[in-house]
């Protein structure tokens, strides 16, 4: 069956590997081992590009060296949202002051690009079955609509990582499991560790090797 993959970037990345030497994930490598009898035949990867932080000024440039590495496999695309930055009032936890502005980064448009093209390649005929990596439960209602409406299997795999240093609970996404046609809730340490990017890979512009920020530690 044609399967083409939707990837929820930030998901992944926030539940899965975000402070770990794992960041160096191969998306496509993850799902085919969650999912195995389906064939990828394509990966659309939904994310945004970092704002400059003062706290780390070598971040967005790691992402960046992250996307040119899954730009370099075959048949995956990057749908890219933004950030918008805006000032806001919150709460503070010791009063007084009981109020202070502070500036939020908020990620816009990757959930209805994901969304967007997830229904408009199935009625394009694009895909006989498709996988979404996510554990937003967002999400439940165009996964119910490929499967209802479309009469093709939609798979979910919640990215939540159950295993390994820092683990958190297992959070079971009873709206999505019920909305997909199959479904894995979380991901281990090792499936992780298996999924890795080549430590090298190469593009037109040359080689691309892993942030050495992200390296295991010795």
């Amino acid at each position: 069956m044609r399967t083409w993959l939707y990837v929820d970037g930030f998901n992944l990345y926030y539940g899965a590997v975000r402070a770990t030497p794992l960041r160096w994930l191969n998306p496509v490598a993850l799902a085919q081992q969650a999912f195995p009898t389906n064939q990828i035949v394509r990966t659309k990867y939904f994310t945004a590009a970092l704002p400059p932080s003062p706290s780390d000024t070598t971040q967005a440039a790691r992402q960046q060296v992250y996307w040119r590495a899954l730009r370099a496999l075959a048949n995956v695309e990057i749908i890219e949202g933004h950030f918008r930055v805006r000032q806001v009032w919150a709460p503070v936890a010791q009063p007084p002051p009981d109020m202070m502005r502070i500036i939020r980064h908020e990620e816009k448009g990757s959930d209805i690009n994901l969304a967007s093209h997830l229904l408009a390649d199935g009625f394009a005929d694009r895909y006989d079955a498709a996988i979404v990596i996510s554990g937003d439960s967002d999400f439940m209602t165009p996964v119910r609509m490929v499967r209802e409406v479309m009469g093709r299997p939609v798979g979910v795999l919640n990215p939540q990582r159950v295993s390994g240093p820092a683990s958190r609970p297992i959070r079971n996404s009873a709206g999505l499991r019920q909305a997909a046609s199959f479904y894995q809730n979380g991901v281990t340490w090792s499936q992780l560790g298996r999924a890795q990017l080549p430590l090298v890979l190469s593009d037109s512009a040359g080689p691309i090797h892993r942030p050495a920020e992200w390296a295991p530690p010795v």
